[in-house]
């Protein structure tokens, strides 16, 4: 591509921007509107994703041993639950080890051992796995080891939290997907008014030879920097009461939101992207019903 085609294009872009200010100024709002709600949409998705990861590895199989096993029978149950794929850590717990956990929850206000007497409390296994989804399989792989008498990790309650946190994630990644599609619908209208408006101009153009390229190549050019500027204003505006939300919220220790500038470094970044694509595809949509005429 030669330079004083490139030039031309940029010309032609920015004579279209300054004829139809109005229409710039309504685009650019359009498009801050739009990434602004998708950029929301994004960072509720992360901190929901970050919550329910939080909720997953929480779950914790707590296997029960026998009473009756001799300290080389529990070694051996523990070989056997270390063979088991998908287990990442697991810890011993001695009864009296538990007795004295119990005794710390209850506090010096009773003496739990001189009131049970014999310690009716068994040795357990706390077993942790890689990923949170195999629990009750692996739960029931432990369950059938000679031995163990019962294995306990929220039954009925982990499957449904793990039914909630696959449907969330569906549901976040379909909420952006919509709002993706409405900014491109958006972008497209107020695109094609102003193609609308050059619409004997590009007749004309045609008319001497001119390529459908030629002809698209300025429409692209303000369709990217109208998609650029206006995702830029909602990157300002997103960081600013994001950045106010993290600052109110650090006394909570009960809500942790993300707050990795490198992870919001790429969600900004990326966001400045989409508006160019969106962009350059409102601009593709609107052109292609005046070049196919």
């Amino acid at each position: 591509m030669r330079l004083s085609n490139i030039l031309y294009f940029f010309r032609e872009a920015a004579k279209s921007l300054s004829r139809n200010r109005l229409l710039t100024f309504a685009t650019i709002s359009t498009v801050t509107i739009c990434i602004l709600i998708l950029g929301m949409a994004v960072l509720l998705s992360l901190n929901a994703e970050r919550f329910m990861s939080r909720l997953e590895s929480d779950v914790q199989m707590i296997a029960f041993l026998d009473r009756s096993l001799s300290d080389a029978e529990i070694d051996e149950v523990q070989e056997e639950i270390e063979k088991i794929d998908g287990i990442k850590s697991i810890k011993f717990v001695s009864r009296d080890e538990s007795l004295r956990e119990l005794q710390e929850t209850y506090g010096s206000q009773y003496d739990l051992k001189a009131t049970l007497g014999k310690n009716p409390l068994p040795h357990t296994f706390e077993i942790e796995a890689k990923n949170p989804q195999d629990v009750p399989k692996i739960a029931e792989l432990v369950y059938r080891i000679p031995g163990v008498y019962k294995v306990n990790y929220g039954q009925g309650v982990v499957e449904r939290l793990f039914q909630v946190t696959h449907w969330v994630r569906i549901i976040s990644l379909a909420f952006i997907i919509v709002l993706a599609a409405g900014a491109v619908f958006l972008i497209a209208t107020t695109t094609r008014l102003s193609v609308f408006a050059r619409r004997k101009e590009i007749y004309l153009m045609k008319l001497i030879g001119a390529t459908d390229w030629f002809i698209r190549w300025p429409f692209f050019i303000e369709g990217i920097f109208l998609g650029v500027v206006g995702s830029l204003l909602a990157v300002a505006l997103l960081a600013a009461g994001y950045g106010a939300l993290l600052q109110n919220i650090t006394s909570m220790a009960i809500i942790t939101l993300v707050s990795d500038m490198a992870v919001l470094g790429k969600v900004y970044l990326a966001l400045v992207g989409t508006g160019a694509v969106l962009g350059v595809l409102g601009t593709y949509i609107s052109l292609n019903r005046f070049l196919n005429v």
